[in-house]
């Protein structure tokens, strides 16, 4: 769904609408608690029950987004407002959500995310690009709470148009100047222009997430990638990305039009496993509670200077990174 009503016609009409939509969906979910509560007895991982109360939790923080937006807009001030004060509160709005979404998925579905390896140290002084690993339901949740929380900065990020149609998320990603590809694209493909020009404005304490693979990696996607580098005559390419199979070959377009716009970027490389095999609602229906198999996540920070800026020395480091990331997801534990 590629199509999106325009800005002003989703502020004025469908996020108003959403708040009586949200009430009668609420009390659907709660039904729905009611019958997984009646099922109680006769469950033993109490699916039903844990993700209708985790649903009606998000869709009451959809509300709070959308009202508390609506608060922030009433109290900005005139057209010479402080912009970055103005993304600092939502990025803190945000936040929170993300916060009370994660203690809430930890409690009733055994989410939880562990950070292996060294602490990373960032530079507060300077912009931030992460690159990150996408695979797994709700890597972009986690990954934006870690950045927005854990290390306090300000996130940019490229997503899916279809995030839109979530109002609460619409409205804050929004005020954040997040870019949205339509969905049909995938939440990575290469938009060199977009990507530069987002770069360029980062200031102190943004960050910009972006993931290179595009779409969420799984085996079927990674054998599909493969099979293209080859029809290409790309054989080189396709023997190194048949090697790695935990991720997908990275589109360094946007990669590169990031580190060549300016030289003071630091880049911190994301990996991250423990949900990714969980490819379809099946296998994520199955696999509830998640207490076996946290989200674990790995940084690697890079200074600017170790950075090459040239496109052929992008394109080689970028390679590296990602075989970096591939290895480390093959030597972690994972529960199928």
């Amino acid at each position: 769904m590629s199509w999106l009503p325009p800005r002003p016609v989703r502020r004025t009409v469908i996020d108003p609408l959403w708040i009586p939509v949200a009430a009668a969906l609420v009390i659907i979910l709660l039904l729905l608690v009611l019958l997984g509560a009646v099922l109680a007895p006769f469950t033993r991982r109490h699916r039903v029950l844990r993700l209708s109360l985790l649903a009606v939790l998000y869709v009451g923080l959809d509300v709070w987004l959308v009202l508390a937006s609506f608060g922030l807009w009433l109290r900005r001030p005139g057209r010479e407002r402080d912009e970055a004060a103005w993304r600092a509160a939502h990025a803190a709005l945000l936040g929170r959500a993300l916060d009370r979404l994660s203690a809430a998925a930890g409690t009733l579905i055994g989410f939880r995310v562990e950070l292996i390896g060294r602490d990373v140290h960032l530079r507060p002084d300077g912009p931030l690009l992460v690159l990150a690993r996408h695979a797994g339901p709700g890597d972009s949740f986690s990954l934006v709470h870690l950045l927005v929380t854990r290390y306090q900065r300000i996130p940019r990020v490229v997503l899916k148009q279809a995030l839109q149609w979530d109002p609460g998320l619409d409205v804050v990603l929004t005020r954040l100047r997040c870019y949205f590809l339509p969905s049909r694209s995938g939440a990575g493909e290469d938009r060199t222009a977009a990507v530069a020009d987002m770069v360029a404005e980062l200031g102190r304490g943004d960050a910009l997430l972006l993931f290179p693979e595009g779409g969420n990696w799984t085996p079927r996607r990674h054998r599909r990638a493969v099979l293209r580098l080859r029809r290409s005559g790309r054989a080189e390419q396709a023997r190194r990305a048949s090697a790695r199979t935990n991720v997908l070959p990275p589109k360094p377009g946007g990669t590169s039009a990031a580190l060549s716009v300016r030289a003071d970027t630091d880049v911190l490389v994301v990996a991250h496993t423990g949900l990714d095999t969980l490819v379809s609602p099946g296998r994520m229906w199955q696999a509830l509670p998640l207490e076996d198999r946290p989200m674990r996540i790995r940084a690697w920070l890079h200074d600017a200077e170790q950075i090459p800026r040239d496109e052929k020395g992008i394109l080689h480091w970028l390679d590296q990174q990602w075989a970096a990331v591939d290895q480390w997801v093959g030597t972690q534990p994972r529960v199928d």
